[in-house]
């Protein structure tokens, strides 16, 4: 993440793996209204950017799925030297494609055709937290008031989407100069700069600038406020807010540069798993930051690797034997000289006394009660950590699908069958889902000969987490627990980091 090329410019990534040509794909906007738990109208926005799967490995099946994107990553282009000209190539490129955009390059699992990206609706203030509210009210700063020059007066700063446009050298709130775009998502834009007047990289995150947006973003500085306030030390590994302002329009929330995220240091290590030492530092950290979180009574609802940070990118490279092959050949793997971890992206955090969305979390690591329309609270980000530790655990995704009925036909192949009571619970809220007897009706009729050999690959977890020694035992054990299907049964994060499998040494492995 910290290469650039001489002149200070991004250097674009080495390839090294052959890929197709990136699809091309359209994003479009629609409005929907949910109804809260008072009787309430509230607006919702849904994002359908969907590009078509590229085929891809599952850790629980034995044929090709596809992926699910988490950003979209930077785009590398010729340098450009001013605002004028960024502008102008934005704006000739908008009008030429009509929002047509480059799909990212293609992930090890797949994604939801039929996904609803929201962002969150207004919310009421949380029983204790009007201080926060205060505190943002109070740092709202004047997108008129920076230092602007003529440049910046007169030529447009924002794409067609909303999006800041990012210019190498570029100085944003008259203090901070940018670097480089480390990646880009529905939300906006994260951006590597150098604070001037603390002579240090930081990271800043850049807000579309869209009302709706603008105003989750305030939710996601009060939410990152309060964790700072309550944690200064930083003991839970939580991003820490820096600072936050109002750049042209633009939130702009300001925080440490880290390293990358797991999910990336996961594809660039050609999907190996990580050594199962690593793998329990992870869990013990995840499970804290998450508890933490529960006892301020906020549910992160978006735990998936995408959204934890390395501190440190460091790593050795060992030869490791390709099994299978009759010559002795070997491949390199990366091992991380450090484990430290950073929980990052609080845009979807709720607190439990607040309006929840019907549909939270990512498919890849969406708890069974959303899919049924249960209703959820924190024990969804508990089955959302066991979905991540058997990722952690076989380097891809437990899960491949887009499909609800499809996805719990998988949940059933690796947990066994609903318990009666939580299958009854969901036949009354989704029983298109289940036939008598209160089974799940799986396959329909109009199921694909694909997609019923695709559920049918899928392994039972103690398949995927072989229990050949004690270490595996416990982590299955571990694992199994968080991925109960009725979440009144499941492990809570902080029971979680009370079982077994923390008690035991793990010798260093590969």
């Amino acid at each position: 993440m910290n290469t650039s090329g001489p002149s200070g410019l991004p250097t674009p990534p080495v390839a090294t793996r052959k890929r197709k040509r990136a699809h091309q794909y359209t994003v479009s906007y629609s409005e929907v209204q949910e109804v809260d738990s008072d009787g309430r109208l509230r607006e919702v926005i849904v994002i359908e950017d969907t590009p078509p799967p590229p085929p891809t490995i599952s850790p629980s099946t034995t044929h090709n799925g596809a992926y699910s994107a988490s950003y979209q990553p930077p785009v590398y282009s010729a340098p450009i030297r001013t605002r004028a000209r960024a502008a102008a190539e934005a704006q000739a490129l908008s009008a030429s494609s009509s929002s047509v955009v480059t799909a990212p390059l293609p992930k090890k699992r797949k994604r939801d055709h039929n996904e609803e990206v929201r962002a969150p609706p207004t919310k009421k203030p949380a029983v204790g937290s009007q201080h926060s509210q205060t505190a943002v009210g109070a740092n709202s700063i004047d997108s008129r008031s920076g230092a602007a020059t003529e440049d910046q007066n007169t030529v447009p700063c924002d794409d067609k989407e909303g999006h800041y446009i990012i210019v190498p050298d570029d100085m944003i709130h008259s203090r901070y100069r940018t670097v480089r775009l480390l990646g880009q998502g529905t939300f906006g834009k994260v951006v590597e700069c150098v604070d001037t007047q603390e002579n240090k990289k930081v990271a800043i995150k850049i807000i579309r600038n869209i009302p709706k947006y603008r105003d989750a973003s305030k939710i996601e500085v009060r939410v990152l406020q309060k964790l700072k306030e309550r944690d200064p030390t930083n003991r839970n590994n939580c991003i820490h807010l820096l600072s936050w302002f109002d750049h042209r329009n633009h939130i702009c929330l300001v925080s440490e540069l880290l390293g990358m995220c797991v999910y990336d240091f996961l594809k660039e290590n050609d999907f190996s798993p990580f050594p199962r030492h690593h793998i329990q530092r992870f869990a013990r950290q995840l499970l804290g930051s998450v508890a933490f979180l529960h006892d301020l009574h906020l549910i992160h609802t978006d735990l998936k690797p995408e959204n934890i940070l390395l501190v440190r990118n460091d790593y050795r490279v060992v030869p490791l034997p390709v099994s299978g092959k009759r010559t002795a050949q070997t491949k390199a793997k990366r091992i991380l000289d450090s484990t430290e971890i950073r929980l990052i992206d609080f845009g979807s955090a709720t607190f439990e006394v607040e309006y929840h969305s019907s549909v939270v979390s990512t498919r890849h690591y969406r708890a069974p009660e959303i899919i049924l329309g249960l209703g959820w609270s924190f024990p969804c980000d508990a089955y959302s950590l066991g979905c991540i530790l058997v990722e952690f655990y076989t380097g891809v995704a437990l899960y491949q699908t887009h499909d609800n009925l499809e996805h719990l036909a998988m949940m059933e192949m690796v947990m066994g069958k609903m318990p009666e009571r939580f299958a009854r619970a969901g036949a009354r809220s989704k029983p298109e889902f289940f036939r008598e007897g209160y089974k799940l009706d799986w396959p329909k009729p109009k199921a694909s000969r694909q997609s019923k050999k695709d559920v049918k690959a899928t392994r039972a977890l103690q398949d995927v987490i072989s229990p050949t020694d004690n270490i595996n035992r416990q982590f299955l054990d571990l694992v199994r627990k968080l991925l109960a299907f009725d979440p009144a049964h499941r492990l809570s994060v902080r029971e979680a980091l009370q079982h077994p499998y923390f008690s035991l040494s793990i010798p260093t492995e590969l």
